[in-house]
């Protein structure tokens, strides 16, 4: 099955139908880094990350990973670990995954611009919580209790459509 996002703010997998925030930029289908748009198209999934300090249970067929205080994502294009996930003690130049904020407690990669990954392409495109439904930096965000739903419904080869 195929999760639907929406231009407008919905994200449609199966009968189900959640509201969602995007990119404060909307959608394009040539994102570059820092443009503030969720990238256009049909992606895989990857891992759910999750702050078990904060999040107690995940019920998922997908393959989970704790977040650790030292966890990042390389955003700097220049780098060769851009677009991956990174430990900030050895890389500084990266987005904190151990945040203050709850946004990452809980996150599902979208293997956008990760094989081949190309410099300024775009990085760390999430499906990540919100409480407020205000535009993202170019990820995907739903509530708590919409993610732990589609979370147990998604299997590892479900897809993801951006509009």
């Amino acid at each position: 099955m195929l999760i639907k996002i929406k231009k407008d703010g919905l994200l449609i997998f199966g009968n189900y139908k959640f509201r969602c925030a995007l990119g404060k930029s909307g959608t394009k289908k040539n994102k570059k880094e820092g443009d503030k748009a969720t990238p256009r198209g049909i992606f895989t999934l990857g891992k759910i990350y999750y702050r078990s300090d904060r999040i107690k249970k995940i019920e998922t067929s997908l393959k989970v990973r704790k977040i650790r205080k030292n966890m990042g994502w390389c955003d700097d294009p220049k780098n060769s670990e851009y677009n991956r996930e990174i430990n900030l003690n050895l890389i500084k130049e990266g987005e904190n995954l151990f945040r203050r904020d709850h946004k990452y407690d809980l996150f599902i990669e979208i293997n956008y611009n990760s094989n081949p990954v190309i410099p300024n392409k775009g990085s760390a495109i999430f499906l990540h919580l919100t409480k407020n439904f205000e535009p993202t930096a170019g990820c995907i965000a739903i509530n708590l209790k919409d993610f732990l739903i589609l979370a147990k419904l998604i299997k590892p080869k479900t897809k993801i459509k951006i509009k």
